[in-house]
């Protein structure tokens, strides 16, 4: 499911998966959520929409329905609306009033994907690493083995400064052309 760039039939470090879904969670402006938490979601969701219990738990993997039913799925607002509306349905043979300020979908966000900020390869990368610290990065590629080196300043420009003299002095020392 999550193929490696790097080690071709292996899967992506974890940690690289979890940092991602930190990364895109932080700039949607959504609460911080596991991994795992995603595969809870999917089975209430699948439920609320319909989806029987016997084909979820096949597409989970479980082996047993009552796993998925006791373990992963959650009662929700929704669910417990379209249960009562039914009961009303039932008992009282009448299409049940619905309030105008209830919103059967949460409406979409506002949110955009950021494009990141990547250079271009040969001219390293600069991050901020809190108010008065930014490091400059550099780790070309040599036959397949990375060499990286970093260099540290109190400004932007002093970093890419010293950056621009550490590529120069690797290019030459690592004969890259």
């Amino acid at each position: 499911m999550f193929p490696s760039p790097k080690k071709a039939d292996s899967p992506l470090d974890p940690a690289a998966v979890r940092k991602k879904l930190t990364s895109v969670l932080k700039r949607a402006g959504c609460k911080h959520l596991r991994f795992h938490d995603l595969r809870h979601t999917f089975a209430t969701n699948a439920l609320e929409h319909g989806m029987d219990i016997k084909t979820l738990s096949v597409i989970i993997g479980h082996v047993s329905s009552a796993t998925t039913l006791n373990v992963y799925t959650h009662v929700t607002d929704e669910m417990r609306q379209k249960a009562a509306d039914q009961i009303d349905r039932g008992i009282a043979g009448v299409e049940p009033p619905h309030k105008p300020g209830h919103q059967k979908r949460p409406k979409t966000t506002d949110f955009q994907a950021i494009k990141g900020k990547y250079r271009k390869p040969g001219t390293g990368c600069i991050t901020q690493i809190n108010d008065h610290l930014w490091e400059g990065r550099y780790s070309p590629k040599v036959n397949g083995k990375r060499y990286a080196r970093n260099v540290y300043a109190p400004t932007r420009a002093e970093c890419e400064e010293k950056l621009a003299v550490l590529i120069t002095e690797m290019t030459k020392e690592l004969g890259i052309i």
